[in-house]
């Protein structure tokens, strides 16, 4: 489970899943699909090799934070898989179709994602799956 682990924690496990991919060893599943992400967003491979474990990545700094992106790749393929929000499957395949390519679908439905769990932030509340799938609709 990831969910009890803090910030460094959590940036540590993308650095030794791509350690032990480097070097051969057995991944869990976990670790496959962060190794994934990683191989999808190679611009990123050196934050995660340096262990940039303490970095903020501000807004003020222009830059993204590269683990909250490849956090939030992770979250959606995780819905994509387990059909949750329910329709969300098939909804990503129409995405995905639409975009030509998987990952810039991605990309797309991952700013309506952040933009939901912003709000549940933002309330206090849990993240409105409804108000995320009219999001993800309104992309096609």
């Amino acid at each position: 489970m990831i969910f009890g682990q803090d910030r460094r924690e959590l940036r540590q496990m993308y650095g030794n899943a791509w350690r032990k991919h480097r070097a051969g060893e057995l991944l869990s599943p976990l670790e496959a699909q962060i190794v994934a992400v990683i191989e999808d967003h190679p611009e990123y491979l050196g934050d995660v090799l340096e262990n940039e474990l303490e970095r903020a990545y501000t807004p003020d700094e222009g830059g993204t934070n590269p683990f909250l992106h490849m956090g939030l790749h992770l979250a959606l393929r995780d819905q994509v898989a387990t059909d949750r929000p329910p329709g969300m499957r098939k909804l990503f395949a129409k995405l995905a179709a639409r975009a030509g390519d998987r990952l810039e679908a991605e990309h797309r439905a991952i700013d309506c994602l952040a933009e939901t769990l912003w709000e549940a932030q933002r309330a206090n509340a849990a993240p409105d799956e409804q108000a995320y799938m009219e999001r993800l609709r309104r992309l096609l």
